[in-house]
């Protein structure tokens, strides 16, 4: 609604979202969690809209819309709670830990992990997602060396490498998720964009791979075995993959089905460990509703929250307002690039959002761009994606803002190298 756009509520609703959001960007000065100003705000905003309607006697269009936006967060938020439930249950089953100390007891050197490190990171990611890739291999980084430009240029190439491989896989982050689900592009489909993905990753990491310190860190860790049902927990998040991509792709139902059919599964799992284990398996230790419970809802209602607040500006006209500025102005490949660049900004979930709400008239290739590109366009600051944010806390006083910083250059020169990368492949294969 265009006329909205112009109105005193759609000039409050401006104000109150930019205010909520900044909010959200010192989220750690304030320690105020980042959920909290966006769910606020953003059911605030349908208030004021139904109030205005209301007044105008303009109808029930918000409670529509309202209830249309409901059905696209019901769908994300099952299929991100039972990932986030999948990947409590590995770390409590000790397959993380697993991992890292095999790591470090292998007694690599600094140039040897720099590249392991980056390589698990990038296909990890595309299957768990990039926070916790990204975490993972951070804290076996400062595990394994006190070294600081070890850590800090390790950080900064996981950190890439994360958000490169999230990028290819419609599991990867949330954004690639969005798009999948929003019918944008196949499963299948974000194998295209693989190699740009490697290259946004391997060409700032080439660069700093000549600046890490030679030798090998010193120092083992303690052996860490992986408890009794790991493997078939793993087994069955593949499985839970596949099966949600099959009930997307051949029986076109909402992948969400699929993904809750696996936590059905995995609570089976759960009950089968308790009672072939006696009492070596207690209920809390595999109780599945408590791995449920240690879900990141802060990140959920974010979404949700983000969602809400979005849409709300959209219904008042602002998007298309911006869309018609943006993508009229710039071009799709010109638009697609600067969204990248506003992801180190501002969150790539608002972002890509607003983007699928304003539907802007693009071919495949020109969404496996924006795919690309706001995925992998929080790698150019410290904050500008979760990995990153998660990485900042492992080694506060080492890696920094300021630190990550003095790598922006290699970084953009990746980015770009990427975008390049997928237009050159984008006119041959289309």
């Amino acid at each position: 609604m265009h006329s909205l756009a112009g109105s005193w509520v759609g000039f409050v609703s401006l104000a109150a979202f930019v205010a909520a959001y900044l909010l959200v960007i010192f989220e750690e000065k304030l320690h105020l969690r980042k959920s909290k100003p966006v769910i606020l705000i953003g059911c605030l905003l349908w208030a004021l809209i139904a109030f205005y309607e209301a007044m105008h006697g303009a109808g029930h269009g918000a409670e529509a819309h309202v209830k249309e936006l409901l059905v696209e967060i019901a769908e994300l938020f099952f299929f991100i709670l039972v990932a986030m439930t999948y990947i409590n249950v590995l770390q409590e089953r000790l397959v993380f830990e697993s991992l890292k100390s095999w790591l470090i007891k292998k007694g690599f050197s600094y140039r040897t992990l720099f590249w392991i490190t980056g390589i698990i990171t990038f296909f990890l990611s595309a299957v768990a997602d990039n926070l916790t890739s990204a975490l993972l291999m951070a804290t076996v980084v400062g595990a394994v060396s006190a070294n600081r430009s070890y850590i800090v240029t390790s950080f900064v190439n996981i950190i890439v490498a994360a958000n490169a491989g999230g990028a290819w896989s419609p599991f990867g982050d949330i954004t690639t998720l969005m798009v999948w689900t929003a019918r944008k592009v196949d499963a299948l489909q974000f194998m295209y964009i693989f190699v740009p993905s490697v290259v946004n990753w391997l060409v700032p990491a080439s660069i700093m791979f000549f600046f890490l310190p030679k030798g090998k860190p010193e120092g083992a860790a303690e052996t860490v075995r992986m408890k009794p049902g790991a493997r078939r927990a793993i087994i069955l998040g593949f499985m839970t993959i596949a099966t949600a991509v099959s009930f997307h792709q051949f029986l076109h139902l909402p992948p969400f089905l699929g993904m809750m059919t696996g936590l059905g599964l995995l609570m089976f799992l759960g009950w089968h460990l308790k009672k072939s284990s006696g009492h070596s398996v207690t209920d809390e230790q595999f109780n599945i509703f408590k791995k449920i419970e240690r879900a990141e809802f802060d990140t959920l209602f974010f979404f949700f929250g983000i969602i809400i607040a979005v849409g709300a500006l959209q219904y008042i006209g602002y998007l298309a307002m911006l869309s018609s500025a943006l993508y009229g102005g710039l071009g799709n490949t010109g638009a697609n690039t600067a969204v990248g660049v506003i992801s180190a900004v501002i969150d790539n979930i608002p972002v890509m959002f607003a983007v699928l709400q304003m539907n802007p008239d693009m071919g495949l290739d020109q969404w496996l761009l924006i795919t690309l590109t706001a995925g992998t366009g929080g790698s150019l600051l410290s904050i500008g994606s979760a990995a990153g944010v998660a990485v900042m806390g492992v080694k506060r006083d080492t890696y920094t803002f300021a630190s990550h910083l003095k790598w922006a250059p290699v970084i953009v020169l990746g980015y770009f190298a990427s975008i390049g990368c997928w237009l050159a492949m984008a006119s041959w294969l289309f």
